[in-house]
Order: structure tokens, then sequence, then C-alpha cells
């Protein structure tokens, strides 16, 4: 490993620019949960940083191992430099730096398509402002096997340490596009015969009634403000979530949940 221990080296001064989000097409993961999920993807590694306090049990060696088979420097630090770079009150104890997937629109087409044992379903984040509730739909959208993800510009960053936790490394394995702009992926959704749908608390079906084997675009809007007027005149299908007891409605993240587990549900059969 390499000895890090001034708080003022270049690549800790890099460290804590990306952990802020001022440098482009680099991302910071911290902890060993989503460097396990680093190890497991294809993304590029370009810095690692341990903590001297880190713990070197079976599976941390193991996964530093794997790093180092790939000819990529380790940097040991001091407990109190890490947290100068953590984005975390108390670091785990190793950060990485990683190159982001390409999350542009060329290569989202290039990797899409509805394949057998796929929910026939791309979810539309539309100016998703909250970095977790954002990362949880990417967490769920993964677990129930959706056709892709587009997040709309004016949304939270899919990478960013929030997003990444929440998420636990499901935007490394998605197929993403985002900053997309809403006009082009309406007029995308058409080319795909995607039936465009969203929630709508004056919607007449309910989230069972609704088809899920046919392909869709599922739109969520923004935590505060939902979907524009404007917005809404575009979608083909709307759909509720009934409630009781005067709940008007739910966390968006939960929302999302429940509709594309129906959706799995109705596929098997």
């Amino acid at each position: 490993m390499l000895k890090i221990t001034s708080r003022e080296n270049p690549k800790l001064k890099l460290a804590r620019k990306v952990r802020d989000g001022r440098v482009k097409d680099l991302i910071f993961i911290e902890g060993l949960r989503l460097a396990e999920e680093v190890g497991r993807s294809d993304l590029l590694t370009e810095e690692i940083f341990v903590a001297e306090s880190f713990d070197k049990n079976e599976r941390s060696a193991l996964l530093l191992q794997s790093f180092q088979q790939k000819s990529i420097a380790i940097n040991e630090v001091s407990d109190r430099l890490l947290q100068t770079i953590a984005d975390t009150k108390t670091s785990p104890g190793i950060v990485l730096i990683c190159r982001q997937p390409p999350t542009d629109k060329l290569h989202f087409e290039a990797g899409f398509s509805i394949k057998f044992g796929q929910l026939p379903i791309v979810v539309l984040l539309h100016q998703i402002n909250n970095p977790s509730n954002l990362g949880a739909i990417l967490r769920t959208a993964e677990a129930v096997n959706v056709s892709g993800i587009i997040v709309s510009s004016n949304s939270a960053d899919v990478f960013s340490p929030k997003s990444l936790r929440a998420s636990m490394g499901a935007g490394f394995r998605l197929n993403l596009w985002t900053n997309a702009d809403f006009e082009e992926i309406s007029v995308w959704s058409r080319e795909q015969n995607l039936i465009t749908t969203a929630a709508d608390i004056n919607a007449e079906k309910t989230y069972t009634e609704i088809d899920w084997k046919l392909p869709r675009l599922l739109i969520f809007g923004s935590e505060a403000h939902g979907l524009s007027n404007e917005s809404r005149a575009k979608i083909t299908e709307q759909l509720v979530i009934p409630m009781d007891n005067r709940v008007e409605s739910l966390n968006l993240a939960v929302s999302c949940g429940i509709i594309l587990f129906e959706a799995k549900r109705q596929a098997k059969f």
C-alpha cells in the first residue's frame, strides 16, 4: 500500500472534489458493501483509500487483493485523514474513486431491448429531487428487473454518494439514460410503442387493474409537485393506489415499489 500522510496530498484533494460533485465523469464510493459491488462490476477504479483501522478480515482482505490483482494502487491513510474526504459522519474505512459509466441516450439505446424474463417497463423519473428516494427507486427497479431507467434533467444525481448508498450499487448495473429532456423521452417512447403510464389521484383504474404485461413507460414526477398539467396531457393511461384513513399520498419510493411489484406479480402469470 502507498502511505499518504498530508491532508494537502493531491489525491485527497481530488477525492474531496469528486465527493462534492465537482469533477465530471468521476464518482465517489464509500463503504465495504459498495466497494464489493464495484469489484463485481465493470467500473474502472482510479483510486482506493483505506483507513489504518480498516478491518482486515477475510472479506475485506479478499476485496483488496482483487483490486491489487487489477494493478489498482491502494492508498493507506490515518483515520483522521480519511474522515477529511468521507461523506459520512463516521467513515466505514474505505473510499473508491471510479469512472462514471456512460448514461447518455446513445449508450442507453445500444443496451435497450425488452428481453424474456424482464419486466416490459421503462421507469422515467422526472425531476426527482431527493437522492435517497432516487436511489431507493433504482434498487427496487433492479429487484424487479425493469428494462431500463430514464432520469430527466433537473433531477438528483444518480451517482451522488447519497443516491449510491440508497441504491446499493444498482446504478452500476442498470441501463440508464440520465439528464434526459422530457420531450425527447416522449418521442422516444412513441417510437418504442411504450404506453405512457402515471399515477393520478383522480384516475379511475387502480394499479392492480392495469395490464403490466404490455410494454410501458412508467412515469413518476417530483416529490413536491408531481407532473405538470402539460406533462399529464401526454399520458395515455393513469392509475391510482387506493388509500384509507384520508391519506392523500405516499412516499415516492414506496409508491414506485407497490406498482413495480404488482407488475412483477402479473408477469409471473
